[in-house]
């Protein structure tokens, strides 16, 4: 018998304030065409005055409880991602965990930028196996529009916010491919590569919050080679082909980057989820709120293989294979 960590619920959390392309014209120097060509993005929302990283979290993660329909106090686990928290200490978690009456288990948060959901599903999902928990709420969630640089157009055309959630739950399976649950996980980084996506702050350093910097061809680059190797890494390790997968639910990034690895891989275009358009790069909350869209409009059904993937500064990249 193997423990799996099966998604009981999702949900997700945008502000309020949508920002189209037409908006940004009046901060840079840009048009929509422009953006849309480089990056398939439209528009993003952008967090306004009382919506900090944690309350979209706490949206969120309410949400998910509201469709698992699960009580929040079933929850003794909590891994909340994000580069972007309300203090530098305590970690957001721990605030999500107290909104919810949350008083047992454990809170904390994982740092891995735009790969941070990823890893805190992977954190999340070793605790269940190992028997440390058994119900956890696995969260990403960001407010870049608080580190960018708004007069840097290579960048904030290119960020938003928001924060996506799931709900796993420990359960045994038969330790096959066709188990629900968390099928594997794989996880890399490669800390060479700082200076082509990092903030030029931080408490150690600068004593300020400092804002988002990035050399984007490079990191293109970097991302269709790296994503591409972890996720036949993980199919390789499955038994699974790429036909086999119903759902590629990436990192919302960058459209092109996106088209590039879905091709790489085999991957039916009709397959892969795409909110890029709509949210912008939401950095670790991009998957889960992918993910919560496409169950709640039904295309992510009960049985359906999901494959996931990021990468983010530092550079980090993983993927991960679930079982609806």
């Amino acid at each position: 018998m193997t423990i799996r960590s099966v998604v009981l619920g999702t949900g997700h959390y945008l502000p309020k304030k949508c920002m189209t392309n037409a908006d940004l014209v009046s901060l840079v120097d840009t048009n929509d065409e422009w953006i849309v060509e480089r990056t398939g993005i439209r528009q993003r929302h952008i967090a306004g005055e009382g919506e900090t990283t944690s309350m979209l979290a706490i949206e969120a993660a309410k949400a998910a409880l509201a469709d698992a329909k699960i009580d929040a106090n079933s929850i003794d686990l909590i891994v909340l991602a994000t580069a972007t928290p309300d203090h530098t200490f305590p970690s957001t978690a721990t605030q999500v965990q107290a909104a919810l009456g949350i008083t047992g288990g454990a809170a904390f948060d994982v740092q891995a930028v735009c790969s941070g959901f990823v890893y805190a599903l992977t954190t999340a999902d070793n605790f269940l196996k190992a028997g440390s928990a058994k119900r956890a709420l696995v969260i990403g969630a960001e407010t870049f529009s608080r580190i960018l640089d708004w007069t840097d157009r290579t960048t904030c055309v290119l960020f938003g916010d928001g924060a996506g959630a799931v709900i796993l739950d420990a359960q045994n399976g038969g330790g096959t491919n066709t188990d629900r649950g968390v099928l594997c996980t794989h996880l890399r980084s490669d800390g060479r590569h700082l200076e082509k996506l990092f903030v030029d702050g931080g408490p150690s350093t600068t004593m300020t919050t400092g804002h988002l910097r990035m050399e984007g061809k490079e990191v293109f680059r970097h991302a269709v080679v790296n994503l591409a190797e972890t996720v036949e890494e993980a199919l390789h390790r499955a038994g699974i082909t790429p036909s086999d997968v119903q759902w590629f639910v990436p990192h919302q990034a960058n459209r092109r980057i996106i088209d590039a690895t879905a091709k790489k891989l085999g991957i039916d275009p009709s397959h892969v989820v795409i909110t890029v358009d709509l949210h912008g790069n939401t950095s670790a909350a991009s998957i889960p709120l992918a993910l919560s869209v496409a169950r709640q409009d039904g295309r992510i059904k009960q049985g359906d293989l999901v494959l996931i993937e990021a990468m983010g500064g530092g550079f980090t990249w993983g993927s991960a294979l679930i079982r609806w």
